[in-house]
């Protein structure tokens, strides 16, 4: 299969500096080598980001609404094939590509009609000697650096409010998975989108990648990906002042009390820790068992790990796909292999799976006996490792949910006692919480707090990061004082 290779910049594909082979970690073998921006192509992007912002930002919502449906068609007739870039580039199971692809599309639709749902507000004005109103526009050019783990779900959450807003978008997939996001660099060249309203490029070495955040052309850094490259970037970024806008690492607990759905709590549990092969920034990674339910529970889970399929075939229902890279593989085996040798029990998974002499798999893992003092518990796992820490009564189980390090993303609690569900979700100090259940979906607000982030993906808080509030004050009487 043919898969893109080319940057998109100032409205057409081009090469770059250098070159970088994507490999599949399912396979373990190249399926691309694309080309990469050194700091020409960079500077060139930023230059044309900032020329294009001029045009871009003064053109009526309609036109941008009309640009956004000719590139939402184009993605929608290439579902396949933007579904085999992600297939290919990152291992990931076929039919969990589909949320992916079905992101970018409701993101072109969803903001495409939210914008045109931004109205001026108006403001009370306590004397009664002048009319107030908010207004909003375009803030300006937009750097946006996403993670490997859903190429086209974090671009998606990108390009969407930004095309909307009016504001030019300069695009830095993860070298790791750069081809589908490539693959809409080329639908944007097919359709003739003016140049420089989106661009899409990776780049040949870090600094190179600073180079982006440490321009004063762009008004806005977005970034998907962990605390310690946020913090990389907002460094970076600090030669002029801009906006940021980052979704960062978690360490999600999950409360499961007695009195709980356990098939519930399991189903959510193992589905999101299993899929993707656990490489969700929302998923469980410190479980909280009441103990009087503890032994139902852990068989629950269990019997879910060793009947989830692990492998790479398009034609089979697999759940768990391989981690990205060998790099990725060493440390969550690091991490199984820690808790084991301090004590925790392995009650499923923890090696390679039998049947793959390939590919960078571990198989569905479930520990039990999980302590605060062990890695597995204190880091971000982002593999697929369900690790049990029993409770009852006599925990301070809030304080120790709530005990998450970096994170501060999302949290999930399992009970039938609504007010008690209520209670723990005012107390939780995540971005999100989960109750009974787990929903995302591009009208909803996606954000942490603390070190887990700032601003929102989704929803229209998202569009917000995009556009700059202004206050128009009229006098009704010319003249008058302040």
């Amino acid at each position: 299969m043919n898969f893109p290779t080319k940057m998109y910049i100032d409205g057409a594909l081009c090469d770059g500096a250098a070159k970088t082979d994507v490999v599949n970690p399912a396979t373990e073998e190249v399926v691309a080598t694309v080309e990469v921006a050194g700091a020409m192509q960079v500077e060139q992007a930023l230059e044309s980001a900032k020329a294009a912002f001029l045009v871009w930002s003064a053109t009526s919502i309609a036109e941008r609404q009309e640009w956004m449906a000719k590139l939402k068609h184009e993605v929608i007739k290439q579902e396949e094939f933007l579904r085999d870039c992600i297939h290919h580039e990152m291992g990931k199971p076929w039919s969990q590509t589909h949320e992916d692809w079905d992101r970018l599309v409701v993101s072109l639709e969803f903001y495409a009609e939210e914008i045109a749902r931004m109205h001026d507000v108006g403001l009370a004005d306590r004397a009664g000697t002048h009319t107030h109103r908010m207004a909003y526009e375009p803030l300006g050019v937009a750097v946006a650096f996403l993670a490997w783990n859903f190429p086209l779900l974090n671009l998606a959450f990108k390009i969407g409010p930004a095309m909307a807003a009016g504001c030019p978008i300069i695009i830095r997939p993860s070298e790791l998975t750069p081809v589908s996001a490539y693959a809409v660099g080329t639908l944007c060249e097919k359709i003739g989108l003016p140049k420089g309203v989106v661009q899409i490029l990776c780049t040949d070495s870090h600094a190179t990648a600073d180079a982006l955040s440490a321009s004063s052309i762009p008004q806005l850094l977005t970034l998907i990906g962990s605390t310690k490259t946020g913090e990389h970037i907002m460094r970076t970024g600090a030669t002029s002042i801009k906006r940021y806008s980052m979704e960062l690492g978690g360490n999600a607990p999950v409360l499961v009390f007695e009195d709980a759905d356990l098939e519930c709590a399991a189903d959510v549990i193992c589905g999101v820790k299993f899929s993707n092969a656990g490489q969700i920034c929302v998923a469980p990674n410190r479980v909280f068992v009441e103990k009087s339910v503890l032994d139902d529970f852990t068989r629950k889970v269990v019997e879910r790990a060793k009947a989830a399929k692990v492998g790479f075939d398009k034609n089979d229902d697999i759940i768990t796909g391989p981690v990205i890279d060998a790099r990725a593989w060493k440390r969550v085996k690091g991490l199984i292999d820690d808790a084991i040798e301090q004590g925790a029990t392995l009650l499923a998974g923890g090696e390679r799976p039998a049947h793959l002499n390939k590919g960078h798999y571990i198989a569905p893992t479930v520990l039990a006996n999980v302590r605060e003092d062990m890695a597995v518990y204190r880091e971000e796992t982002f593999g697929p490792i369900v690790s049990l820490v029993p409770f009852d009564g006599s925990d301070n189980l809030l304080a120790k949910a709530n005990d998450c390090g970096e994170g501060g993303l999302t949290a999930y609690i399992f009970t039938r006692d609504l007010a008690k569900a209520e209670a723990y979700a005012a107390a939780l100090r995540y971005g999100e919480v989960q109750i009974n259940g787990v929903k995302y979906d591009i009208d909803l607000p996606h954000g942490g707090i603390g070190q887990s982030g700032i601003g929102h993906d989704c929803s229209t808080l998202a569009l917000h990061d995009y556009l700059a509030a202004k206050r128009i004050t009229r006098a009704l009487e010319q003249g008058r004082k302040i």
